[in-house]
């Protein structure tokens, strides 16, 4: 028997893949179109058909483009997962309660996903799924077995208005199809959904604004698709300029502090060992129970709304010890001599050969990654693995004895990691844009390019943009690191990051761009439309001098 976590009827040609797919930076919220370059479904198009993946991968902000898809009839017409999924599923459960625009949403043991998988057509009612030799009743998941406390059920009779009542049954909802007994309280919230990813972010941030809706828990904001105080001078057209300004204004309304950064871990309100607290944006959900050994499941767009307007989260996942195990045993060596380029790098590997499940990386306690390292590894790791944490043994709080009874073992060789090299060095060596902050830059990070920089005789031929964070600038600013780095021509932008920047910021004549983001290497050829090459720091402040990217691996992969 099957699972029906949003029940409905459809009914369409199957499009099943073993890979996950992350919908934001890889499907067109417009057309769905699959735009994501290294996945196997690229150049597919997803309207319209039964979807079958194991899980979802990537960033949170998945969930905006499914409610965009289905408001402009270009959804898939059923989604089918093998594994637990929260991103796809919340956007197809707004889009239902919201907008009327149902997409139904199974769950299969993996001998029913196979056969739906090899077969030509599905067909789903609300109580049975009908593909090739699959035929299966399916069971609907409710909310009825919760045990909600006092302050919930006040929640869900209305007595603190309509929005909160709304977003209680949309948590309620997903605490069901997580299998959570109960929901539990966090301290803060991390926004995610102020990305401008589609009119939908914007249609349902202020219908809940325009209801009233309040956060009661501290709140930051995600990164947002402009320079919310800029914007109109640096060229941005209006008709999305003025949209993206207003969903973040959107989420001002409602409370939230204008942080506007995509690494919350890099301000004053960064949550102690044991916290429990409400992020999305995959990279910082990552780094918060990885590195911080903090609590939070890597909550969808909208989702997060919801616990910040009653500060409840479903008890479930990575909240629980349990579920912060290992499965994966994944064994590397550090190569002798690697530089920065080899974290982003080990974490894109690992994502990859544990896309489903938490690993422990052994065999690097002789390595020393800094923070920002660590920053980039994380990163990389979220964009190719729909995991919310990983353990790096003798580096990360949780790592002794992390392991799992049932975890199985894969060994990493030098060839994997020059393999990875060469996927994210597809572009052609000359080179015309450096992007840099992906995630967004910390102070450090802005010193270490300050000091290559200043080792050099000459000035940059190819410009050099940096996104950070307001608060990170400001401090880099009063230490005299952001005047040094603008008087080499280094353009420092805030409010935006690299995955949601746009022409013009994007200068439109750059079609090769170099970064030493994995996230972004990966991300950006399927939401720019350049070709990137990926290298350490000093590798992109040498391509800013000359020009032209490194043609080889570095010798420490040889």
């Amino acid at each position: 028997m099957g699972l029906a976590i949003i029940p409905g009827a459809a009914e369409g040609p199957v499009i099943a893949c073993e890979e996950g797919l992350s919908f934001w930076g890889g499907v067109d919220p417009a057309t769905g179109h699959v735009i994501d370059a290294h996945h196997p479904l690229h150049g597919r198009t997803l309207a319209g058909a039964v979807l079958a993946l194991p899980t979802s991968r990537g960033s949170c902000t998945g969930s905006g483009v499914l409610l965009e898809l289905a408001l402009n009839a270009h959804a898939p017409a059923a989604l089918v997962f093998r594994e637990g999924e929260d991103v796809l599923t919340l956007g197809a459960l707004v889009a239902g309660l919201l907008f009327g625009r149902a997409i139904p949403v199974l769950r299969l043991c993996p001998e029913d996903f196979d056969l739906l998988a090899g077969a030509e057509r599905a067909g789903i009612t609300e109580t049975r799924i009908e593909a090739g030799p699959l035929s299966r009743e399916l069971e609907s998941v409710g909310a009825q077995h919760l045990d909600l406390s006092e302050g919930d059920r006040a929640f869900l009779a209305g007595e603190s208005g309509e929005a909160p009542r709304l977003a209680m049954e949309i948590l309620c909802a997903m605490a069901a199809q997580q299998g959570a007994a109960r929901l539990t309280d966090v301290t803060q919230v991390h926004i995610d959904g102020c990305i401008y990813a589609s009119p939908a972010n914007l249609t349902f941030a202020e219908r809940m604004a325009d209801m009233g809706a309040r956060v009661r828990v501290p709140t930051t904001m995600n990164a947002i698709s402009v320079d919310r105080a800029n914007w109109e001078r640096q060229g941005t057209p209006p008709d999305f300029g003025r949209p993206a300004s207003r969903l973040a204004d959107a989420y001002v309304r409602m409370g939230a502090r204008p942080s506007f950064t995509c690494a919350p871990y890099l301000l004053d309100s960064v949550p102690a060992a044991g916290e429990a607290v409400g992020w999305a944006e995959s990279n910082a959900v990552i780094y918060a129970n990885s590195v911080l050994a903090a609590r939070t499941v890597k909550h969808p767009d909208f989702l997060d709304l919801c616990i910040a307007l009653t500060g409840r989260v479903p008890l479930s996942g990575v909240y629980l010890d349990e579920n912060r195990k290992a499965r994966r045993r994944i064994h590397v060596g550090a190569p002798e001599g690697h530089n920065d380029a080899f974290w982003p790098m080990l974490g894109y590997l690992a994502g990859l050969l544990a896309p489903d499940r938490i690993p422990l990386l052994a065999g690097l306690e002789g390595a020393s990654p800094s923070d920002d390292d660590l920053k980039a590894l994380c990163a990389a790791f979220g964009t190719t693995s729909g995991a919310p944490m990983l353990h790096v043994a003798g580096h990360t709080p949780e790592a002794e004895g992390c392991m799992a009874g049932d975890a199985d073992e894969v060994v990493v060789m030098r060839a994997d990691l020059a393999r990875v090299w060469r996927e994210l060095n597809s572009g052609p060596e000359n080179v015309d844009l450096v992007a840099i902050g992906s995630p967004h830059v910390s102070l450090s990070e802005f010193r270490a390019l300050a000091a290559l920089l200043d080792g050099v005789a000459q000035h940059p031929s190819v410009p050099i943009i940096v996104t950070a964070g307001r608060a990170i600038r400001d401090q880099a600013r009063a230490e005299g690191t952001l005047a040094r780095l603008e008087s080499w021509g280094v353009q420092v932008v805030t409010d935006i990051c690299w995955c949601s920047i746009s022409e013009p910021v994007f200068p439109p004549s750059a079609r090769v761009l170099m970064t030493n983001s994995g996230k972004y290497a990966h991300y950006a050829p399927g939401l720019s439309g350049r070709a990137v090459r990926f290298g350490s720091l000093e590798d992109c402040v040498s391509v800013a001098l000359t020009g032209q990217a490194p043609s080889s691996p570095p010798a420490w992969l040889a």
